[in-house]
């Protein structure tokens, strides 16, 4: 093999490895691109939702700028959106409007709590009431009914609270 024969093999073999380390360089930026904290519950369905988050008529109807009872505004001079009813809020226990990102809880009787549904640890939809707390189930954390406190980490900052009214029985978000 002659000397220039040989630079060009090197050189091919450069060009061959310089090739390959770019392009996983740029194959690792798409992963870590694709790999991120956003609030994707792994189970979640093509609208990004966790299962059984699916949203009431009253929260859709919301959701689409209107509301299930065709006005999306209470009587009066107070306006709101429309959440649901304020019989579905159990005492103790509360309801997640999840298109709304809000959640409304109960915790003693006629006394009504709203809160961010969205989790502080990394945003993801808090879909859950039980036992107690609100349950976010992209990570595990819990928060109070009574005050949004974070009960369970990894969320280290409770939920930010939200106006909620109750009148002629049904619940809004002001």
């Amino acid at each position: 093999m002659t000397d220039e024969s040989q630079r060009d093999q090197f050189a091919t073999r450069r060009c061959v490895l310089l090739g390959a380390g770019l392009l996983g360089a740029a194959g690792t930026g798409v992963v870590l691109a694709g790999c991120s904290t956003a609030p994707v519950p792994y189970d979640a369905n093509e609208f990004g939702q966790a299962p059984g988050t699916e949203p009431t008529a009253q929260a859709a109807a919301a959701a689409a700028g209107g509301s299930a009872d065709g006005g999306g505004a209470m009587s009066g001079k107070q306006a709101g959106t429309l959440l649901g009813s304020a019989a579905d809020i159990p005492v103790g226990g509360g309801v997640a409007y999840t298109s709304a990102q809000v959640v409304v809880t109960q915790p003693t009787k006629g006394v009504y709590k709203g809160f961010s549904a969205v989790c502080t640890h990394v945003g993801c939809i808090c879909n859950r009431v039980a036992d107690g707390t609100i349950d976010c189930p992209c990570h595990g954390s819990k928060f109070k009914i009574t005050d949004g406190a974070v009960v369970t980490g990894p969320a280290d900052a409770p939920l930010p609270t939200k106006n909620v009214k109750v009148t002629g029985g049904k619940v809004y978000l002001v």
